[in-house]
């Protein structure tokens, strides 16, 4: 049990092609024809571009895809080295060549570029962001091209907190829950009756209360678990170490505050101010991640999380010292996939379907035998 959930702690995906085999649905007919999904995906990628800036007051901005490998501010995902990004040199000609990394995503990015957009407290910004994530096992909802919505928002220090976490968090469920409905508006094919309606409601559960409920299940299967009963919920609380002695999963030690104490509904313990919203999928009939959000670090929380993470020499790097500089303002922010919303919304298989990158032909074939036709 212990190695399961070792194993379970990061790194997204099934692990093996045969496994990719059992869950990808039998007989699956898609709901649309490539073409009109594609209109059905750019109106409610329009929707909910507007719908964050209402509700968060957040305002579009350019996002980059290259780093210097100096800055500190590319996301390295975990805290286990597991997942590395693309490095380069660039820069023709240059006595030294700038060493470069392909985003993974934006989220340390975010943080500074509020400063540099002046936002101010209660003004945020959200991005159209595409980075490559080379170390995935690609399945049918993971892929080397990430598409995500990175936001950031300018709080104050009275706002780090699970309350206001909480309002944001309904206020994005909200805008994927109407995009939802639009589309089916709009699309009289998604309303076949062969899967259930976008649940309106989110349940709020910390992972320490889903860990009391199945104390011997690593942490994909309590997911599992908890969204059969609740199709669609946000999780508190994932990097710090629950009662087990294992974090719900790994996250990286320089952005989201894990480590800031509290106390449940029920009178426990609890730590962290991020967490994650999960859906079932009723097309794959699996756990499902829309989105990963959490109340960023302040110069304390940064220490104390990079010291537990081994990574003390990383709080010598530009990013990190803008932090302890108080150079940068504190902030709530996330990362909403944008292929994942798509598929959830539109009932597809395969995120293949809705994006087009590469995959192994072992996968191609695997979904060509099951009716799936992934995007070239």
């Amino acid at each position: 049990m212990t190695d399961s959930k070792v194993a379970d702690l990061a790194g997204p995906g099934i692990s093996t092609y045969e496994k990719v085999e059992k869950i990808l649905p039998q007989n699956y007919m898609a709901l649309q024809v490539p073409k009109d999904r594609m209109k059905a995906l750019y109106m409610i990628k329009d929707y909910i571009e507007k719908g964050l800036a209402d509700a968060l007051n957040l305002q579009m901005v350019q996002v980059p895809l290259i780093v210097s490998k100096d800055s500190g501010v590319n996301d390295m995902l975990d805290r286990d080295g597991s997942r590395t990004p693309i490095e380069f040199p660039a820069g023709l000609g240059l006595e030294k060549r700038i060493e470069a990394q392909v985003v993974q995503a934006a989220t340390k990015w975010k943080r500074m570029a509020l400063k540099q957009f002046n936002c101010q407290t209660g003004e945020g910004i959200n991005t159209d962001m595409r980075a490559v994530r080379k170390d995935y096992f690609l399945d049918h909802d993971h892929s080397s091209y990430v598409d995500q919505w990175d936001w950031e928002k300018v709080i104050t220090a009275d706002q780090r907190n699970l309350d206001y976490l909480t309002g944001v968090v309904k206020k994005i469920w909200n805008v994927i829950y109407g995009a939802g409905q639009l589309v089916k508006e709009e699309f009289p094919e998604l309303n076949n009756g062969q899967y259930p309606d976008i649940p309106k409601e989110l349940k709020f559960i910390h992972a320490e209360e889903i860990l009391e409920r199945y104390p011997d299940l690593p942490r994909k299967q309590r997911e599992t678990k908890i969204i059969q009963d609740y199709p669609a919920v946000f999780i508190y609380g994932i990097g710090w170490p629950l009662a087990d002695g294992y974090p719900h999963e790994m996250r990286a030690a320089d952005y989201d505050d894990w480590i800031t104490p509290g106390v449940s509904k029920a009178g426990n313990p609890i730590h962290g101010l991020n967490g994650d919203i999960l859906v079932w999928n009723p097309v794959t009939k699996r756990r499902h991640e829309l989105t990963s959000m959490g109340v960023r670090v302040t110069k304390e929380t940064l220490v104390k999380q990079m010291e537990m993470a081994g990574l003390q020499e990383d709080l010598k790097l530009p990013y990190h010292q803008a932090i302890l500089n108080d150079d940068i303002p504190l902030s709530i922010g996330g990362g909403i996939g944008q292929a994942r919303t798509y598929m959830y919304l539109l009932r597809t298989a395969h995120i293949g379907e809705v994006t087009v990158t590469i995959w192994p032909q072992q996968l191609k074939d695997i979904c060509a035998k099951k009716n799936i036709h992934v995007l070239q």
